[in-house]
């Protein structure tokens, strides 16, 4: 495999988060997801992978730094075999009439043995014990795969798509755009884990969760208020002194409410039912607040009217707590 730094397009030199930023942009730009007409686009995610797999962990990094390891992440083995207490693979034979012995694996000597017996005896042991080959009695150890990192992202839900249960398109930081169904019950602010659909693992592990927070678009007319909706509804002076019968919007359409004979401004009236979905099954309610209108301009009847109101010494609206 090509050199690890070259691959993500970084120098030798490059910080953690440098080179974090590197393989992000290239795992979404070469992702076979996106580019499912280039046949070598998996190898190109694979070779990322892996080259993150080794510099981006700080301590494969170091180690390779060093010369320890190579790009694929194998250890290189450090010195000769003549570095081994004066035996050389290479050294002299017995003279004439010299014999040589062989240690045996029953701890025994026996004759005929060269060098080259006694150094792979000496290295069978070594590599046994310094990891390089097979433990006895089983296959080495596999460290534990690395699962991918989870991605953020915010999706803007409107009330009305809430009502109806609507799918709502989110665009992921990897570049993909899903389809996601906003369960019932959901507010602003909460999370929804769609698992599988982050950063994938740089070595082959699980992929990590994309998180999306949920954000309510802010409504023209409604206020939420947990699983319920406050509206402020104007109604007129005559409507407020007499009654009526009037029209409320709600988020599933418009319907009638009546506002009882004698209503003051800011009296909150109750709506059953047509508020927020809730987790239940159920549904909120929607709070009507009556706002009292004058007329825009004032009509001169009614300021007379108001005026012999005045002069008539009709009781104040306020309390005696109010001269204190």
């Amino acid at each position: 495999m090509r050199d690890p730094y070259q691959v993500l397009g970084v120098a030798k030199t490059a910080s953690e988060a440098d080179i974090k930023k590197a393989f992000r942009k290239l795992a979404k730009a070469s992702h076979p997801d996106s580019n499912q007409d280039d046949p070598k686009a998996q190898e190109r995610f694979a070779e990322i992978n892996a080259a993150y797999e080794i510099v981006g962990d700080k301590e494969k990094r170091g180690k390779f730094d060093r010369g320890e390891i190579d790009a694929e992440g194998k250890p290189k083995f450090q010195g000769g075999f003549e570095d081994f207490q004066g035996f050389s693979s290479r050294g002299p034979r017995p003279g004439p009439g010299a014999q040589s012995f062989r240690w045996t694996s029953q701890g025994g000597a026996g004759q005929g043995a060269g060098d080259d017996d006694i150094l792979s005896e000496i290295l069978s042991g070594f590599s046994n014990r310094a990891g390089f080959g097979a433990r006895r009695g089983g296959p080495r150890p596999q460290a534990p795969r690395t699962a991918g990192e989870d991605v953020q992202a915010t999706v803007a839900v409107t009330l009305e798509q809430l009502l109806r249960g609507d799918k709502v398109q989110v665009e992921l930081p990897t570049g993909r755009t899903l389809e996601v169904s906003i369960p019932a019950g959901t507010r602003s602010g909460k999370q929804i884990r769609l698992r599988g659909q982050g950063w994938a693992s740089p070595d082959g592990g699980p992929t990590g969760d994309a998180m999306v927070t949920v954000e309510f678009v802010p409504h023209p007319l409604f206020k939420v208020e947990g699983d319920n909706l406050r509206i402020e509804l104007p109604v007129s002076l005559d409507e407020a002194v007499l009654g009526a019968k009037v029209r409320v919007p709600t988020l599933g359409g418009p319907v009638t409410m009546t506002v009882p004979a004698g209503s003051n401004g800011g009296r909150l009236m109750r709506l059953k039912g047509k508020g927020l979905p809730t987790a239940l099954g159920g549904h909120g309610d929607l709070l009507v607040a009556l706002k009292l209108m004058l007329p825009d301009p004032v009509d001169p009847e009614f300021e007379a009217l108001m005026r012999r109101w005045r002069e008539a010494g009709y009781a104040s609206v306020r309390g005696p707590e109010y001269d204190a």
